[in-house]
């Protein structure tokens, strides 16, 4: 039951997704971005439930991985419009820590190639206990290292979105031809029956 073509391709990026996922909630942990760590636990929940409803012919689980697909589209746009400064957004804002934290990115204090330059902690001494550090002449900006990993999702989002609506309409195709062939026909029990009541009526005409 199912194309696997469609199934196994989703199934495929689904399990990309939670590998991506992962590795992205690993680093929003690190960097404190509470806002991003709220919504991709929703989304690796979500993406589990769609390798479910994959596996087990579960169309209603597929449309909500469908629905979330789309709405996790729009989150990581929202991302890189804030990362880019885009609309008069500002990386440098409390927006994704919920004003939590003083952190930004993890891979603004951590990117590679960056020279890195202690800062003062004075004011901060309540918080976390940790001193922040700002890269300078990096050899990726962390700004764009978080684009790169949010337009990663949107690609792969946008093909699970797709590869999800196929798989639905073939379970669905698959279901109404199962239920004209006669599936669901209470035909063949009337059928069954017809039987034993033409025996019991010969029998009634045998001669005694």
């Amino acid at each position: 039951m199912g194309s696997c073509s469609g199934r196994c391709t989703l199934l495929v990026l689904c399990a990309l997704q939670l590998v991506t996922a992962l590795e992205r909630q690993v680093f929003d942990f690190l960097g404190y971005q509470w806002a991003p760590i709220l919504v991709n636990f929703i989304h690796i929940v979500v993406v589990i439930l769609g390798l479910f409803g994959t596996i087990q012919y579960r169309p209603r689980y597929i449309v909500v991985y469908a629905v979330w697909a789309a709405i996790w589209v729009t989150w990581n746009t929202f991302v890189i419009c804030f990362y880019l400064e885009v609309g008069g957004l500002s990386k440098d804002s409390e927006l994704l820590t919920f004003n939590l934290s003083q952190h930004r990115s993890w891979w603004r204090e951590h990117g590679l190639g960056c020279l890195h330059e202690e800062v003062s902690t004075a004011s901060l001494g309540a918080l976390h206990g940790q001193a922040l550090v700002s890269g300078a002449s990096c050899a990726l900006e962390h700004s764009y290292v978080e684009v790169l990993h949010s337009s990663l999702q949107i690609l792969v989002a946008l093909l699970g979105f797709v590869y999800s609506c196929y798989v639905v309409s073939t379970f669905t195709e698959e279901e109404d031809s199962f239920d004209f062939i006669g599936g669901f026909d209470p035909f063949p029990l009337y059928h069954v029956n017809e039987k034993p009541s033409g025996l019991l009526s010969k029998q009634a005409y045998l001669p005694a």
